[in-house]
This record gives structure tokens, sequence and C-alpha cells, in this order.
């Protein structure tokens, strides 16, 4: 049994036309719209087979991410998308695996299971969609929410200081994590082939507008304020932005300093750190698998007799 993916050319080429179902029903300017968008650019790049592509989702505005893919998908409940997920990875490690999690999906209801995918560290690519608030449910806070900011729940503004998803990620010993934006389409689609190549669990941080209920978090008109991190083993900076920012040499396998960019108070987009010598439960379970003796189902139950 193979555990890795296994990225088959569709026998018909795939078009983004194709792989689109109904109208996503977001807010106008929503930043979901451009992260799908980028994801499908990515499987039309790669060609991967939609009936060989799994998305899963939990609840929230990204939530509804699997409805919006021709390929199969399980709209699952909160913060359950990562257990799902590895049921998935366990049951078909051929499959194409992309998980879909807000800021309450990966760091409020479903931490737990966050904290226990990273450290099994199945193969899938783990989309957090980042807008720093609870939007489905208009405008709560949640536990990415910048300080002293207002909302329906706190209206004197957030009180406490925000979990930061890449020192989370880094600090549970992630094997990958890589931190993007939205409104950078190109650096977004990079961002998702890396972390697909990736033998592991690929943790991807996403910077994700919400223009309804907070239109002035992320200045995406301005560059001044975020970085690119680049090196031969990482990300290549966003073609269109590398000459209006910075642009810093980074390498991934050094540790020390991914919590140093991750914990910044700017912001840095790009490949933080990357471990391909992790070692994989799904890959430890399907080689047990592999290795069992064989046994006649019919007496399966004798070792069990009085």
């Amino acid at each position: 049994m193979t555990t890795d993916t296994v990225s088959k050319p569709a026998p018909v080429p795939i078009t983004i036309k194709e792989l689109n179902t109904e109208n996503p029903r977001w807010c106008a300017g929503c930043g979901d719209f451009g992260i799908i968008m980028a994801l499908k650019r990515f499987i039309v790049d790669r060609q991967l087979v939609p009936s060989q592509t799994v998305n899963v989702s939990g609840i929230g505005c990204s939530g509804r991410a699997p409805n919006y893919f021709n390929t199969y998908g399980v709209h699952s409940i909160h913060g359950r998308p990562i257990p799902i997920a590895l049921g998935v990875a366990l049951a078909r490690p051929d499959l194409n695996l992309f998980v879909h999690a807000g800021d309450g999906d990966a760091m409020s209801i479903g931490g737990n299971h966050l904290i226990h995918g990273i450290n099994k560290n199945f193969k899938c690519v783990f989309l957090m969609y980042d807008n720093e608030m609870y939007a489905l449910t208009k405008n709560q806070t949640s536990p990415t929410t910048r300080r002293d900011h207002p909302t329906n729940t706190q209206p004197q503004g957030s009180f406490l200081n925000p979990l930061n998803p890449v020192t989370v990620a880094l600090g549970l010993g992630a094997s990958f994590v890589a931190s993007t934006a939205d409104w950078i389409p190109d650096h977004l689609t990079n961002t998702m082939k890396t972390a697909f190549d990736h033998p592991g669990f690929a943790f991807v941080h996403i910077s994700q507008r919400c223009p309804h209920f907070d239109p002035n978090n992320f200045d995406h008109k301005n560059s001044n304020w975020f970085s690119f991190l680049k090196h031969p083993n990482g990300i290549d900076p966003d073609r269109r932005l590398a000459d209006k920012t910075e642009v810093i040499e980074h390498d991934p396998s050094n540790l020390a300093q991914a919590f140093q960019y991750g914990s910044a108070d700017r912001r840095y987009f790009g490949l933080i750190f990357q471990n391909k010598e992790k070692p994989r439960y799904d890959s430890i379970l399907h080689n047990l698998v592999d290795k069992a003796v064989k046994k006649d189902r019919s007496k399966i139950l004798d070792s069990f007799m009085v």
C-alpha cells in the first residue's frame, strides 16, 4: 500500500470551469473567493484528478469551501475537520487531501485536534483561513482577534492579546509552516504547491480579508507592513510586490529563526519552517498493516475463546 499521494495527471485536461459548481455565497470582497480560486488554479496547474481529490472543512465561512469544488468533499462539524481528514488519509492514502479551517476550527473549538493533527503529521494540506474574527456569527471575538478591536461580543475591544497561529504551529512541532495572504494570488498558489509537495501535515496560515465586518484589518493596497521570505528551498516572493517591500533570505530549516519571524509584529509571508524527516502516523500504520500476518477471518475471534 502506498502512503504518499500519487498525483496522476487527469486523463482529460481539467479546467477551472470544470472545477466550478454553484456560485460561492460569501460577502462581496471576501478573501475566501481568492483562496478557493488559488486552490483551483493549483489543481489545474497540477492536473489533479477531481475524483481523486478531497476537500474537508468544518464550520464557519470557510466551511462552505468544499461546496464550490467539483471534487469529493466533506462539510463536517465545528472544529472536527482534522480527525475526519485523518480518516480519509488512513483509508485512502492515494487521494489528494485538502483541509479548510477558520480561526475557530483551528485555534478554538478545534485546537485540541490541531495539536494531534500536527503531532501525527499525516499527509494533507491544512489551509487556515484567518480573518481574525468570527464572521459567520456576525463579528464576534475569536482567538486571533487583535487586542482592543471592538466586536459584538466585546464592544469595548477585545480583552486579550491574540493567539499567533504561526508560533502555535511551530510550538506544536509542525513539520511545515508557511504564511501567505488571500490578495497575493501568485504567492498563495505557489504556497499551496510547496505545501502539497511536503511529505506530511502542511500548515498554511492565510491572512484573509473580511471587508464586511472588519474592512480596515489588512491594508491589501499597501505592502509596507509585511516582508517576503525567500530561499532556494522556500517559496518565491510575489513577482508583483517583491520590489515594493522587503525580501529576506531565510533558511526554512532554521527553527530558531522561524520563531523569530513568526513572533514578530511585522508579518512575514513565505515558507517559515520545514522538516521533511518527521515521522508520519499514517505511514507507520500503513506499514504495520502491510507487515501484519494474514489470518483466516473465520478464526479471527479464536484468541478470545475461554
